[in-house]
């Protein structure tokens, strides 16, 4: 995704809105829609219509787990402290107090704490740390990003590697993805930028990419992390924006752009055009269109 394409949507999204001052509404569907992505990833039951009805009609949902139920009520609490911390340094307590936050009612003595034993992860060879050297790397995680962080690293390259060494050490037992992502969310807060979010639909890029990380290449990742940040400002502009920020089909645009609706199909699948997917296709604004086609063009 063009560096400058982001840049453009997300000083139109401030000219009209500072992030803290989105309206509630817009902001607990965003609660809503990261809490679902966030946990259907790691393999809760509740579907979007489900959380919709939680969360945002708070209204009850029937033959669903319990646990499931507790973990999205948990997890939506969790990310929406992130607009307050995002004002107070980043800590090691900060982590933990997520972790605990989320997992509060589901992991016993084990919410909020280091993890006590080894573990593995599925599908990769990579070895996390011994759990003797967990705090430890936990400590030159926070010291390197806090150096990274002052010295001005560009945005989503600090982001992708703030990410990727957090997954890889897995601090914790259970639930480092959803911790990860929540600390990913409030790095991108704190830099000014709106929260993004991955779902089921993203799971094996996401995956992939942080098997390619292991590898030393932060690239598909950071890709994934572009992509998802303009998904996300599309849709935040849909909702605050104007008739221009309007979510539209594809094939609304090919008159507009010059371009075949197959054209900016392959361009949004392959994250030049930015776009999200909503009921199964792929979906934009006359402004993203626009912008497409100042930056990019053809080429």
């Amino acid at each position: 995704m063009d560096d400058s394409i982001l840049r453009d949507l997300r000083s139109e999204l401030l000219t009209r809105r500072a992030l803290e001052d989105l309206p509630e509404g817009v902001w607990k569907r965003t609660a809503a829609l990261n809490t679902w992505g966030t946990n259907a990833l790691e393999g809760n039951t509740l579907t979007w219509a489900d959380v919709e009805r939680l969360l945002l009609e708070e209204r009850g949902v029937a033959d669903r787990p319990v646990s499931d139920i507790v973990e999205t009520l948990q997890h939506e609490r969790a990310f929406r402290s992130l607009r307050a911390r995002k004002k107070s340094p980043l800590s090691l307590v900060v982590v933990l107090e997520l972790h605990e936050s989320v997992f509060k009612d589901l992991q016993g003595k084990d919410a909020g704490q280091w993890r006590r034993v080894n573990v593995r992860i599925r599908g990769t060879v990579h070895r996390p740390p011994s759990m003797e050297h967990v705090v430890a790397q936990m400590e030159q995680w926070l010291g390197e990003y806090d150096r990274r962080d002052l010295g001005g690293e560009e945005t989503f390259a600090l982001a992708t590697w703030m990410h990727h060494r957090f997954e890889s050490i897995h601090p914790f037992t259970d639930g480092n993805g959803r911790v990860g992502r929540l600390l990913l969310n409030l790095h991108f807060l704190k830099r000014n930028w709106p929260p993004i979010h991955l779902g089921p639909a993203d799971r094996r890029v996401y995956l992939a990419s942080l098997e390619a990380g292991h590898t030393g290449d932060l690239s598909p990742l950071e890709q994934l992390m572009r992509r998802a940040m303009a998904a996300s400002l599309l849709d935040l502009l849909d909702q605050v924006g104007t008739k221009q920020d309007s979510l539209k089909p594809l094939g609304t645009f090919p008159k507009q752009a010059g371009y075949s609706a197959h054209y900016l199909a392959l361009r949004a699948h392959q994250g030049a055009l930015p776009a999200l997917k909503q009921g199964g296709r792929w979906n934009t604004s006359a402004r993203a269109v626009d912008l497409y086609t100042r930056h990019i063009g053809r080429s």
